[in-house]
């Protein structure tokens, strides 16, 4: 079990973040995973029909089938290295994990055209 299953395990057996698990998510991830921390907690992962998405300070970021394809995951980081996230995708695995995913019966790409 990577140490990303194994925090992702223990998130969703407690329901919620725990100082405990908010270390060890900050242990394996840094900066990224307080960024991650901080948009669940301001409720900024967003889930409609067709993508899950991370609002950003600048920008919104699409998170499908657990990747990203921000720039931070397509240049910095290693996509065979499971434990190599961007803070959208560790966002996304928090708020699954303790039911924090603002929920939308609706598809991205019409709320986009608004945009």
């Amino acid at each position: 079990m990577t140490a990303v299953e194994e925090w992702v395990a223990q998130l969703a057996d407690a329901g919620e973040l725990t100082p405990e698990l908010v270390s060890a998510i900050v242990d394996v991830h840094g900066k990224r995973g307080r960024q991650a921390i901080e948009a669940v907690g301001e409720g900024r992962v967003k889930r409609y029909r067709d993508f899950t998405v991370v609002v950003g300070h600048a920008d919104e970021y699409i998170v499908e089938d657990g990747q990203c394809g921000c720039a931070d995951a397509e240049y910095n980081l290693d996509r065979e290295d499971p434990e190599q996230l961007c803070w959208h995708a560790i966002a996304v695995r928090i708020a699954d994990a303790i039911d924090a995913v603002d929920a939308h019966d609706m598809w991205y790409s019409d709320v986009r055209d608004f945009l």
